[in-house]
């Protein structure tokens, strides 16, 4: 039978097209121009403030050291967390329930969580206190605490972000037949050689796109570094605020959101390369 309404399928789609259009390629191409440009003329002068700026080396630092701390672990302790539900039987959805409760809490709030734990009269200082382990208050989240300040934001970045990693690999762990890890259980096959054989491969296109999701989000972290560090620990999305919103400045924070994009853009296609995906191999 002849199609009589070859239009139909893209009138279908004509909503979610424009959509996207009004909601995300409008402004994407507001803020590329408004980045480079200067008084209604192309011009790269944001692009030299930006590169000027003081904060601008340490803020790309922090931001990838940040991003190659957090998310390696993140991927290991939901891997870990994935593999452990797929083999609980009573009582899974539970333990899901419990675990995915970050999901569930800002991003600030989450800062603000960690705030209460890591400040001077938080509840860490108050534990070791009254186990004699200091004599005073230790301050954690200074600028003359560098490190102290990056491993508490590390911690309530890994906290925080990842359920949703978790939740990715579980879903992944799904798709995984039963009978290829039963068929190499048969043939003597430890659970290391299972998972790095059998199930790692499998679950190529969920760890893909776990690795996409939470790089992109490592590099639009701001909230929970804002609430912990303020100033004392900048990051790109806290410069993009404090030009836009301090210095009233909307094209040097342009230019901080597109550079923000063209790094998760390139980190995007060399997952892409790196984790190749066969479908051939898909259950």
């Amino acid at each position: 039978m002849t199609n009589d309404r070859p239009w139909l399928p893209y009138a279908l789609i004509l909503p979610s097209v424009a959509f996207l259009a009004l909601l995300f390629v409008v402004p994407l191409v507001q803020t590329v121009w408004l980045a480079l440009s200067e008084n209604g003329a192309p011009s790269l002068a944001n692009i030299r403030t930006m590169a000027g700026d003081i904060n601008f080396a340490r803020s790309v630092q922090n931001t990838f050291l940040l991003a190659l701390a957090v998310i390696p672990v993140q991927i290991a302790i939901a891997l870990a967390m994935g593999t452990l539900v797929s083999k609980i039987g009573a009582g899974r959805e539970t333990i899901l329930w419990i675990w995915t409760i970050p999901l569930g809490i800002s991003d600030l709030a989450a800062g603000m969580v960690w705030l209460a734990i890591l400040q001077n009269t938080g509840y860490l200082n108050s534990l070791l206190f009254g186990l004699g382990l200091i004599e005073r208050q230790t301050a954690w989240l200074t600028y003359q605490t560098p490190v102290a300040l990056f491993i508490g934001i590390a911690i309530a970045e890994i906290w925080r972000g990842t359920a949703i990693v978790m939740v990715i690999i579980v879903a992944g762990l799904n798709q995984v037949p039963k009978e290829f890890r039963e068929a190499a259980e048969v043939f003597g096959a430890g659970p290391w050689t299972r998972f790095w054989r059998i199930t790692l491969p499998l679950i190529r296109p969920a760890l893909q796109s776990a690795l996409i999701l939470r790089t992109v989000l490592a590099f639009e972290v701001f909230a929970v570094v804002y609430a912990l560090g303020g100033r004392n620990f900048p990051v790109l999305v806290g410069e993009a605020y404090a030009w836009q919103n301090q210095n009233q400045n909307y094209g040097v924070a342009a230019a901080y959101a597109v550079l923000i994009m063209v790094i998760s853009l390139a980190a995007t296609l060399v997952y892409l390369k790196i984790v190749k995906v066969d479908p051939e191999r898909l259950p």
